[in-house]
């Protein structure tokens, strides 16, 4: 059995989410009515997995987060508004160690929940699997002494300097695939890269069109290389890193002999957005693999699997993250699994990996 949590002011979602998983048969189930409910159960119930609602009276969803991560871990799956506000609370969120989200149907409590059921039990099954990574900024965020954000410093954007680039092998780019736990993950690679990297880097996390848009700008206050999302017919310039849009595919083409990201609608025939699949695919017609470096990260599932391996196969180099460090070990493990790795690694050591091939 799986013992879990369920979370939320709203009895309406408290009684849709008990349904969906009260009908599964699996799982031993308590309900919350907000953050100091859920810090209380955390401890007298010790679920194997909560999902919070982020906004909630008395205590809201990122403070009692901070002091689940604090007190007892546990994977947490937040559940999330489509608004502007909600993906950046999901992101603090997943910065504050949850290990992945839930989007309501039209971002409001919602009697469509049979829409995303089946998305909701494969996302609380593989977080209660996952490996709970460190939570940042806990030391911010303790009882009695937690500030808004509006009240924390505000980050010092990196500073950048114009590269002058030399010796840099013909179309070389790095293409990176994630999906659950991305997000934290990425900031343990992107920002370690060098203001004179001289790749671009595209990059295809799973997340719906409301959120690739903040997460980009929040990876642009980040790193020293220029991150931006990528939502129109853009040229692949080097030392720059491009956020595949969500709910949308990002591919690459070639137009008037220069590489150029193009963005599609889903392809129905793939379960995941931004597919990896389809850009690994696209760069094994439009480039020289070469010059390829394709990096697979945490993620449940097998975007990007195939085509990655094929790269490997037609000569490109490529990364699978190690199951010590991945959050959900699911696409990671199916490239090792097909042969398409040649290099099996932590999250923390892939950035000065990529600064060797590429200076080579």
């Amino acid at each position: 059995m799986i013992k879990l949590l369920i979370v939320d002011d709203s009895a309406l979602m408290r009684r849709q989410l008990n349904a969906i998983f009260q009908a599964e048969g699996d799982f031993e189930i308590r309900l919350a009515r907000n953050g100091h409910e859920a810090v209380e159960g955390n401890a007298s119930f010790a679920p194997d997995v909560i999902t919070l609602d982020i906004n909630m009276p008395e205590m809201d969803g990122l403070t009692a987060l901070s002091l689940l991560m604090a007190e007892r871990p546990v994977p947490v799956v937040m559940v999330s508004s489509l608004t502007e506000k909600g993906a950046m609370a999901t992101l603090e969120a997943l910065n504050l160690g949850a290990v992945d989200f839930i989007t309501k149907p039209d971002g409001t409590i919602s009697l469509s929940m049979v829409q995303i059921e089946s998305e909701v039990i494969a996302k609380v099954r593989a977080a209660a699997r996952a490996r709970i990574r460190t939570s940042r900024g806990l030391a911010a965020r303790i009882r009695g002494n937690v500030p808004s954000r509006a009240a924390q410093a505000p980050r010092p954007e990196p500073e950048r300097t114009i590269i002058r680039r030399s010796g840099v092998r013909g179309d070389g780019l790095v293409l990176i695939g994630v999906s659950t736990g991305g997000p934290r993950t990425l900031e343990d690679i992107l920002p370690k890269l060098s203001a004179d990297f001289p790749w671009p880097v595209l990059v295809a996390q799973h997340m719906p069109s409301s959120f690739t848009r903040p997460f980009a700008e929040r990876m642009d206050t980040l790193c020293q290389l220029a991150v931006s999302e990528v939502n129109r017919p853009t040229p692949i310039e080097p030392g720059n890193i491009y956020i595949g849009r969500g709910g949308a595919d990002m591919m690459i083409a070639r137009r008037g002999g220069r590489l150029t990201t193009l963005v599609r609608p889903e392809d129905p025939t793939h379960l995941w957005h931004p597919s990896v699949e389809l850009l690994g695919r696209s760069a094994i017609e439009h480039c020289d693999p070469t010059n390829v470096i394709a990096v697979m990260l945490t993620g449940m599932g097998h975007d990007g699997a195939e085509a990655f391996a094929e790269l490997k196969r037609l000569g490109a180099r490529t990364i699978a993250e190690s199951e010590e460090s991945a959050v959900v070990f699911g696409m990671p493990a199916e490239l090792i699994q097909r042969g398409g790795a040649n290099l099996v690694m932590p999250a923390e050591r892939i950035a000065d990996q990529l600064q060797i091939w590429v200076e080579r």
